[in-house]
């Protein structure tokens, strides 16, 4: 039996009709009609179907979501993001794998640090917040650093709530990253053994008449001091210190920057105390159920 095609091609005025059987067009979303007598050929057609369902998935361009990480020069595809499917009496309900973390009181800065990132990372704190202001928040950096800007209000915030903040680094914390690092509860600011910690001086361009550069040079200086006495409160480092390291790029091992007061301590394993809490959040949600 042979395929036979279903036109479907809507009204071009009216949308919701279809032409009369009449006129002759061209299918634009062509329904097949398969016969029961001929199954293998149903197959063959479905089979045929699906792969072109999943090559239109790959080539088109995916949406933003809430929970991506900022926009910079790569896309991140949305395809890399892993979805996690919970179940509970009521049903199952979909996550992406960030905003799973998120019910956990996991916040995630991965990758530059620009507006987009800081007013995501700022709202997931203040409602972390709103939700139990006593319980910590485990905060995961792993960062190349970025605007000055966008740090400072990630840092203001972690500052201003009174839920405790506990930073840990993976991978890298330079730059702005370093600071947020640097600004967790003390005792609670860790780093895995492998990461690299990273100070040095801010740094801008601008381009334009001469008493607006001067203008703008002062106000790099202005930042360069504010930021030189957020690492003395919270490395204990005297000034003279911090304005010497940061005038270049200042590498660190993360023993390195436990001794020069950016991190509490050097972890290689997962806190007991993170694997309690969600053992008994787990619990919970089932006596509930």
């Amino acid at each position: 039996m042979a395929l036979s095609f279903k036109i479907t091609e809507p009204h071009p005025l009216n949308p919701n009709k279809i032409p009369n059987s009449s006129q002759t067009l061209k299918p634009r979303y062509p329904s097949l009609n398969f016969s029961k007598s001929n199954p293998k050929l149903k197959s063959t057609a479905m089979k045929a179907l699906f792969s072109s369902a999943k090559l239109i998935a790959s080539t088109t361009k995916p949406k933003p979501s809430f929970l991506l990480t900022p926009k910079i020069s790569t896309t991140r595809a949305y395809s890399l993001i892993p979805m996690v499917i919970e179940h509970s009496s009521r049903g199952e309900r979909a996550y992406d794998i960030f905003s799973r973390l998120l019910k956990e009181r996991i916040v995630c800065i991965n990758g530059p640090i620009d507006d987009d990132t800081s007013h995501v990372v700022v709202a997931q704190l203040l409602f972390l917040e709103s939700e139990n202001p006593s319980k910590p928040i485990h905060m995961y950096l792993n960062s190349p650093g970025g605007q000055v800007t966008a740090g400072l209000a990630i840092y203001d915030t972690m500052q201003y709530i009174r839920s405790p903040v506990t930073t840990i680094c993976l991978g890298q914390a330079a730059s702005m990253a370093s600071l947020l690092l640097a600004a967790g509860a003390k005792g609670e600011r860790k780093a895995l053994p492998n990461a690299t910690i990273m100070i040095h001086q801010p740094s801008g361009g601008y381009s334009g008449q001469a008493k607006d550069m001067t203008i703008h040079t002062k106000q790099i200086v202005r930042v360069w001091d504010a930021l030189n006495q957020l690492y003395c409160k919270h490395t204990g480092q005297p000034l003279d210190v911090i304005q010497k390291n940061m005038d270049r790029d200042y590498f660190m091992t993360p023993e390195e920057a436990k001794e020069f007061g950016i991190i509490d301590d050097v972890i290689d394993q997962r806190p007991m105390t993170l694997v309690t809490d969600a053992v008994d959040d787990e619990g919970k949600q089932k006596d509930s159920s």
